[in-house]
């Protein structure tokens, strides 16, 4: 059975006040998954510009997450397959790029919150993790 991609979304709720979701995420991050450059990326953000957290404190977050998940690069592959995606399914390429990354790791379900739950592309399912038992 392969890991399931996780996105950002998922990630951030570890720092997030909604205890519920939080500890759903930590759960998850605790079984083990596969996240991309770009999810590394997006979580920087985040903490950095919008939680405004120090660089020790993202450090911090971003040494957890490499610890806990396979990291997949971004390639020119996987932004070519993104694109494809894009066109195909009318996403945003961020979404897409979570979506080629996700399906060129060999990963079977994409755990987001912010895409539709349910949908099926080529061999991967998307699940809101915060609604559905895996």
């Amino acid at each position: 059975m392969s890991k399931p991609f996780i996105d950002s979304n998922v990630v951030l709720y570890l720092l997030s006040g909604d205890i519920a979701k939080a500890n759903r995420a930590e759960e998850l991050l605790h079984a083990g998954g596969i996240v991309s450059v770009q999810v590394l990326n997006e979580v920087t953000t985040v903490c950095r510009r919008k939680l405004r957290m120090p660089w020790e404190e993202t450090d911090g977050v971003l040494q957890a997450l490499t610890a806990a998940c396979d990291v997949v690069p971004l390639t020119l592959a996987s932004q070519q397959k993104a694109v494809d995606v894009a066109k195909r399914y009318q996403l945003s390429i961020y979404d897409s790029n979570i979506i080629a990354c996700a399906l060129l790791s060999g990963a079977s379900k994409l755990l987001t919150e912010d895409m539709q739950g349910g949908l099926v592309i080529d061999t991967l399912a998307i699940y809101n993790p915060f609604k559905v038992v895996l």
